[in-house]
This record gives C-alpha cells, sequence and structure tokens, in this order.
C-alpha cells in the first residue's frame, strides 16, 4: 500500500493514538484539556498532514497552525509543549508504515514524514514567536504612553506641590552670618531636633558632608550678591547621621536690621524615588525592544539547530564521543534558549493567578525539584517554619519560580557538602509573612552587594543576571520586598516580605 492508503484505512487508530497519548504523556496543559477538544484538534491536525503526505497539498497545515498557533497562545501554552504535541504523529507513524510497507516504499515516505513535520515546527515557531513579539511590542509601546503619561503627572503634581505644600509642611528658617535665627517645627523634625537644640546652631551644622561645599560656596555667593541660584538641591543631616535629598529655596531680606537668607527647604526623597522608578521603567521599555529584535534573531536558528541534532541523535549510527559532542551540543543550545527566555521574562508584563496556598507547601515543593541537585553536592538542608503558616493568596507558580531562583544562587554558591537553611513565618504584627533561604557559600564582595539585583549583573562564569532580578519584580509585584545581605557565618542570605492579602487590583498595577 502507499502512505495515502495506509493513512486513510488508519485514520481513526491514529486520531485515537495521537488523542491518549496527548492527554497522558506531554505535560499538564494537555493533561487538563477536555477529550472533545483534543479530539477536534487532533483530527485537524492529522487531515492537515494527510493533505501534504498524500497530495503534497500545504493549504490545510498553514491554516491549521495559524489556527492552533492562537489558541495555544491563548490558552497559556509553551511553544516547546505544542512541538512535542506534532512530535507524537511521527512516534505513531513510524512502525505503522514500518509494518505495512516494503523497504524500497518505506525510506522515501519516512523522508517525506520527517520534511512534513520539520516544516510543521519551523512554521508553529515562527508563527507562534510573532505572537508573543507583538505582544511584547504592544505592552512596550503602552508602557512608553505611560511613563509620558507619568512624567506630565510628576509635573503637575510638582506644581500643586509648590502652591499647597510648601505654605504647610515645609520647613522655614532665617540663617544670619553662618546661624539658624529661627526655624519652624518643620524644619526642626526634618533634621531630627528640637527648637531649642536648633536655634543658635551653625546652619553648616544640618548640610550633610557630602554637600557642605558646595552650599558654602552659594551661601557666600549669596551674601556678596554674586547672583547664586535662589533654589538647589543638596543633602541635609538628620540627627541619626542620615543623608536626606532636599531642595532649598533661599531669597535675601533684611531680618532685624541685618541682611539674612530666609529659605523654604523640602523634603524631596519622595520625588527622588518616583524620578528613580521613571528611570527604571524608561530602561525596561528598552530592554522590551531589545528582547524582541533579539528574541527573533536567536531563537529561530537555535531551534533549527536544535531540531536537526535530535533527528541526528535518533540515528544509532553515533555513538561514543561524537554521540556525547552532539549531546554537550544539545545541552547548550537548550542554555542559550533559557537565556532568551529570561530576557524575555524580564521584558513581558507579568500576569498573576492568585489562589490560597501555604509557603511551607510552596517551599517543600521547590525543594524537591531541585533534589537532584541538592543531592549531587551531598548538601545540607535545614528547614524552620513557624507553626502559625495557613493559607495565604498569592501566584503559586511565580512564588515557585522566586524560591526556586534563590535556591539555585545558594546551591551554586555552596561547596560540596555545604549548608542551606530555609525559614518562613508569619509576622502578626504587619501582618506579612518572610521567607528567608541563606547559605554558608562564597557570599558576594561587599561592593557588589547593592547591585545584585540590577538585571544582568553577574560575577558567575556562566550566569545571566537575571534570575535575581526577576525574583525582584515578582515579589515586588505581591506587593513585597527582598533583601540580601551577609550571611553569619559568611555565605549569603535572602530574605523576602509580602502581605498574606495582597491587593489585587494594585498587583494587577504592578505588572510591568
Amino acid at each position: 500500500m502507499d502512505i495515502a492508503e495506509i493513512l486513510s484505512l488508519n485514520r481513526d487508530r491514529i486520531i485515537s493514538k495521537w488523542i491518549t497519548k496527548l492527554s497522558q504523556e506531554v505535560s499538564p496543559n494537555y493533561s487538563a484539556q477536555p477529550l472533545e477538544v483534543l479530539r477536534q484538534t487532533v483530527t485537524a491536525a492529522a487531515d492537515a498532514n494527510f493533505a501534504v503526505l498524500a497530495h503534497h497539498d500545504f493549504v490545510k497545515i498553514d491554516a491549521f497552525i495559524e489556527w492552533i498557533g492562537k489558541l495555544r497562545s491563548k490558552d497559556g501554552f509553551s511553544q516547546s509543549e505544542v512541538q512535542n504535541a506534532f512530535e507524537i504523529y511521527r512516534i505513531i507513524l513510524v512502525p505503522l508504515l514500518a509494518q505495512e510497507m516494503g523497504v524500497e516504499d518505506l525510506v522515501p515516505a519516512i523522508e517525506r514524514l520527517n520534511a512534513l513535520l520539520s516544516f510543521t515546527v519551523h512554521r508553529f515557531s515562527d508563527y507562534f514567536q510573532d505572537l508573543h513579539e507583538a505582544k511584547i511590542r504592544e505592552y512596550s509601546q503602552s508602557l512608553e504612553v505611560k511613563v509620558k503619561k507619568r512624567t506630565s503627572q510628576l509635573t503637575e503634581s510638582e506644581a500643586k506641590y509648590r502652591t499647597l505644600v510648601e505654605k504647610i509642611r515645609d520647613g522655614y528658617f532665617v540663617n544670619q552670618q553662618g546661624k539658624i535665627l529661627f526655624a519652624n517645627k518643620s524644619f526642626c523634625a526634618m533634621h531630627g531636633y528640637t527648637k531649642k537644640e536648633t536655634i543658635g546652631r551653625q546652619f553648616i551644622d544640618f548640610i550633610a558632608p557630602e554637600s557642605r561645599s558646595e552650599v558654602q560656596q552659594i551661601y557666600e555667593e549669596r551674601m556678596q550678591n554674586k547672583g547664586s541660584r535662589e533654589q538647589y538641591v543638596y543633602f541635609r543631616l538628620h540627627k541619626s547621621g542620615a543623608a536626606l535629598p532636599t531642595e532649598n529655596t533661599v531669597t535675601l531680606t533684611t531680618y532685624q536690621g541685618k541682611m539674612a537668607a530666609i529659605g523654604i527647604c523640602r523634603d524631596i526623597t519622595e520625588r527622588v524615588e518616583i524620578e528613580k522608578r521613571m528611570r527604571e521603567a524608561e530602561s525596561l521599555a528598552r530592554i522590551g525592544h531589545l528582547t524582541t529584535s533579539l528574541a527573533h534573531e536567536i531563537r529561530n536558528p537555535l531551534s533549527s539547530a536544535k531540531m536537526s541534532i535530535q533527528m541526528i541523535l535518533k540515528n544509532d549510527a553515533y555513538q561514543g564521543m561524537d554521540r556525547r559532542r552532539l549531546e554537550i551540543l544539545s545541552q547548550q543550545i537548550s542554555r542559550l534558549d533559557k537565556i532568551v527566555t529570561e530576557m524575555l521574562d524580564l521584558a513581558r508584563p507579568i500576569e498573576f493567578e492568585f489562589m490560597p496556598a501555604v509557603i511551607t507547601e510552596v517551599i517543600d515543593n521547590c525543594l524537591e525539584v531541585l533534589d537532584a541537585k541538592i543531592n549531587e553536592k551531598q548538601i545540607q538542608v535545614t528547614r524552620s517554619f513557624s507553626k502559625n503558616l495557613s493559607s495565604i493568596s498569592m501566584d503559586r507558580e511565580k512564588m515557585e519560580q522566586t524560591i526556586i531562583n534563590l535556591l539555585l544562587n545558594s546551591i551554586e554558591a555552596v561547596d560540596n557538602e555545604g549548608e542551606i537553611s530555609v525559614g518562613a513565618r508569619y509576622l502578626r504584627k504587619t501582618k506579612v509573612v518572610e521567607v528567608e533561604i541563606a547559605d554558608n557559600g562564597c557570599g558576594v564582595d561587599p561592593e557588589d552587594l547593592p547591585y545584585i539585583f540590577d538585571p544582568f549583573f553577574s560575577k558567575k562564569a556562566r550566569g545571566t543576571g537575571l534570575g535575581l532580578a526577576n525574583a525582584q519584580r515578582i515579589v515586588e509585584a505581591h506587593q513585597g520586598s527582598i533583601q540580601a545581605s551577609p550571611g553569619k557565618d559568611g555565605g549569603m542570605r535572602f530574605s523576602f516580605v509580602f502581605p498574606s492579602h495582597p491587593d489585587r487590583n494594585r498587583a494587577s498595577n504592578r505588572r510591568r
């Protein structure tokens, strides 16, 4: 029989086997699909493949790829899941062709089948990638609009701030001959002193060391009528020793018969933080543009290379070091694909699905996932969980991603037979959950510590610098915060907190 007869006579059998394997062997996403839905998609795929194999007609397969691409992208399927679903057709058909065909007819039939699946996988990869790139482009454009809107809001807020808050909350002071002769309560509170401690004190005592030279020069130029600027930004010195961003608006006047500088002292800590977040948003928009172009240019060649290597590995002629080299090449391609995926994760918006979950169960599941890596290095893992931890609202999948990233960081940092401690507790006073992961590994240089959550910052030979950045995004999107600090006995300590019942609307606004 030729291939058309074989496919026609065994159509129902092929479809039935395909459905069974999809529902049992590919992924949880496919297992969750109703059998009626799987029958619809598998039947369409089988008929489209028949048209190519029997008549060399690609119309149906093109239409099917476009339809299944939109459907699977909408349902959250990954590219590899759908590619594995296509591969099942080969697994089912090759034994059937071998049973029904002679050797002379079998080889051309398998070659035609391989060509079909290669075309299908590449065509689907391109289409699926285009869908994701379109989403990222759309998000990047919307982010740019938001940045412009927030810039406008910042300008408008600044104008309102000047007319309203300056008269109510800002500090007022009179500086005459370098001494504070008058200060209101706000000025004293801003610097952490009482009014009695403030009056008569040298004005320079309220300036942080890094700003003293500049502020002193501005003051001297003003007193000499050299046209010094009336408004300037500097760091004030709080009684606690903290240096805080401040804006002064100063003018010359006569006070008690002598020349003096009268100023309005405004705390701009919040404004500086807003500007910092704006810059971060702009940076993220640029990363979005970058990853969109890089993903297309890198991922398509990687997919082709990986598919070719997988097909070569099915040939038993490659054994020994040749086969090992091919396997290493396949692993390295998978690593490159993972790096591209992490870049896309950093650029695309985070989608949340909040559901009740117990944090200790989430942590245990993460440790189970990493059990092989832990055992390979004979790492001792210590758990410390509070008894009052109950079910709380979180996106379990995203939280597992965060914890796995932190655990992987510790596993890579410790030596063989190293130690990792994992703790979780509920803080009743602040109503937050705290998770702590500490290790006795190599630690981080103090000068690098402020930058470890920055995207692409890594001192590892094989690191991408994206794992901790994505962990920070997820924690902050849960309205929480994450910190890193040196461990008590060397190594590193990561801890993050998030509310037990996050505001879903606020979380939605943090998708970026």
